[in-house]
């Protein structure tokens, strides 16, 4: 196992996966401290300065997985690319628990992954290996200017050749926004390639 490896972590916890294609499943998160998207609808906004989080062994953050015996682990932020994942995703490996990336794809790939899931964002654009790469699509809307760019984050993705299978398209309403949710249901309507993500861990109050 990769030994001596820090990363700046907000938080750890066992519990299910709230929202997207993996909804209801038993996941691990491991929330990444620092982020410099700065959405303001950001629900997570104690995670964008880095430092203000401490430094955690890569061993403690697989030690928290192999307790939990999750389905699988959720790496996220904060935006975690902006931390190199390499020594924690070969230090999971050994573990054979599936590794889920959440990404707004601002910073380039590191590590390994088997889902990737790109949550791009109209004000900074994903990176085009994310685009190319990505399992799971999954746009936030909170106006119809964010529909237009989830069309167009689509299409970006199909460009990525017939060797690569079409990530799942997830039209996820911002929190709290009754016009993104109206926006959301009524495009899934027209446009049934897509499917609609909810947060539902809100809703049980769980983390």
């Amino acid at each position: 196992m990769t030994t001596g490896h820090v990363l700046r972590v907000m938080e750890q916890f066992h519990s299910i996966q709230g929202e997207g294609v993996h909804t209801g499943r038993s996941a691990v998160f491991l929330r990444l401290a620092g982020c410099t998207v700065g959405c303001p609808w950001c629900d997570t906004k104690a995670s964008w300065p880095i430092h203000s989080h401490p430094l955690v062994l890569v061993e403690h953050l697989v030690d928290t997985v192999r307790q939990a015996h999750p389905a699988l682990v959720v790496i996220t932020g904060g935006e975690p690319l902006q931390q190199d994942l390499t020594a924690l995703c070969q230090a999971l490996a050994p573990l054979a628990i599936p590794r889920h990336l959440e990404t707004s794809g601002v910073a380039p790939l590191s590590g390994s992954f088997e889902w990737i899931t790109l949550s791009p964002k109209r004000h900074q654009p994903p990176q085009g290996d994310l685009l190319a790469c990505c399992d799971e699509l999954k746009v936030i809307v909170h106006e119809p200017a964010d529909l237009e760019f989830a069309m167009a984050m689509a299409t970006a993705c199909k460009a990525r050749g017939p060797s690569r299978q079409a990530p799942q398209l997830c039209l996820q309403p911002g929190a709290g926004s009754a016009t993104g949710t109206h926006l959301a249901i009524r495009h899934i309507q027209k446009h049934p390639q897509w499917r609609l993500s909810l947060q539902i861990h809100k809703w049980l109050g769980l983390p």
